[in-house]
């Protein structure tokens, strides 16, 4: 089981830090490592969550919520994500990075419950969501 449980926090790692690399090619504030990190950590604390508490049952008359904290990273990741936002002169700058590592938290807690191809399919979607707006942007403020 621990192998399963290494590839899993790997695999977010991997997945995250993609994402981080195209912030970071476009020089955002939370690039590869944010993003790696965010995760690594998400997919580590899913799996803390689901398997790390079986030896607290006492009987089977217990049940373990697994989702709590799940629940709880994307409240936190959601604060860190606030501090990401800021208002310049009526322009709100940092909503597209505070989404970014919001959805790598969600990349990471799918990876740490072994939903490897969602969460692969979640990162490809980012990556286009993410090219494809800067595509059009390009295109969009070259025809007037």
């Amino acid at each position: 089981m621990t192998l399963e449980f290494v590839l899993r926090i790997v695999v977010a790692a991997i997945l995250g830090g993609v994402i981080g690399m195209e912030r970071e090619y476009r020089e955002k504030a939370a690039g590869f490592r944010t993003h790696f990190l965010v995760a690594l950590g998400s997919a580590l604390f899913m799996i803390i969550s689901v398997h790390g508490f079986t030896d607290a049952l006492i009987s089977e008359n217990h049940r373990l919520d697994v989702a709590r904290v799940a629940a709880q990273v994307v409240t936190g990741i959601g604060f860190i994500g606030a501090g990401a936002i800021v208002l310049q002169k009526n322009v709100v700058h940092g909503l597209t990075t505070a989404a970014g590592v919001w959805v790598t938290a969600a990349i990471g807690l799918a990876c740490g419950s072994g939903m490897y191809v969602l969460a692969a399919v979640a990162t490809i979607l980012v990556l286009i969501g993410l090219e494809a707006f800067n595509y059009f942007l390009k295109n969009f403020s070259k025809k007037e």
